[in-house]
């Protein structure tokens, strides 16, 4: 299959406005994730679908490329399948922009999903921190024997019957519990059903696009990985991706 990573990318952040630009140990946000997939995935096509002249910038001034993409669009999922329509790529898995530290082995993961027949895929990693199976801003999956998604939640999800839904570091390790990562893939004719649906109930209430897939029937396969990403939503994440940053080298 043809590939791309595709990237959209905004200036519009409701929770961290500009937050792409913004300075990390001198350098912008967006950059940092740029040269990550640079380095980590040389032989796919990296393309951005920028919705702003000033991004693209700063990304075409280091040689990457970008794709403009209507600044009204919805969300980013909707930005990517805008940029496929020029790039025409069967299978493309998507990196969020501030999200500087994913491995190549993640992305290959993903394409590796699709290669095998999924239409969408996305990745999770074991979660043991009882504070983060709490924490809202932390997505839960919920996975079934095929490797399927059954469920995502913002809730702390399976519910510990025995604890009283407060488990500890042990019942977490020994559980079947899992984060979300924000990365996806598709295949192109999936990524077309996906941005034609109307947002789903589901979706709407708990604030994750990927709930519309599940309540439209289509399925996600979920790879795993034990290498989280560290992402930034609000200014208060960036000491920990510079510290992320630092380790990582």
């Amino acid at each position: 299959m043809q590939r791309a990573i595709v990237v959209p990318a905004r200036l519009g952040s409701s929770r961290f406005p500009r937050k792409l630009l913004h300075p990390v140990r001198g350098v912008p946000l967006v950059l940092h994730t740029a040269r990550r997939l640079r380095a980590a995935c040389p032989e796919i096509p990296l393309v951005f679908a920028v919705a702003e002249a000033e991004l693209e910038e700063v990304l075409a001034a280091e040689d990457f490329s970008c794709v403009r993409t209507d600044p009204a669009l919805a969300s980013g999922t909707d930005r990517i399948a805008a940029a496929n329509e020029q790039l025409g790529a069967e299978a493309i898995v998507n990196v969020q922009g501030d999200e500087p530290l994913v491995t190549g082995e993640q992305v290959r993961q993903l394409f590796a999903c699709l290669e095998s027949g999924a239409g969408m895929a996305t990745l999770a990693f074991p979660l043991r921190d009882p504070h983060r199976f709490r924490d809202p801003h932390q997505v839960k999956v919920v996975v079934g024997a095929g490797g399927e998604a059954l469920y995502f939640s913002r809730a702390p999800i399976p519910w510990f019957r025995e604890c009283g839904g407060e488990p500890g570091a042990g019942e977490l390790a020994a559980g079947p519990v899992l984060g979300h990562l924000g990365l996806y893939a598709y295949r192109a004719d999936c990524l077309r059903r996906f941005v034609g649906w109307e947002p789903s109930p589901l979706e709407r209430c708990e604030k994750l696009e990927q709930l519309r897939a599940l309540e439209h029937g289509e399925r996600i396969a979920v790879a795993r990985t034990e290498t989280p990403t560290v992402g930034v939503d609000h200014p208060d994440d960036l000491a920990r991706l510079e510290e992320a940053l630092d380790k990582a080298g």
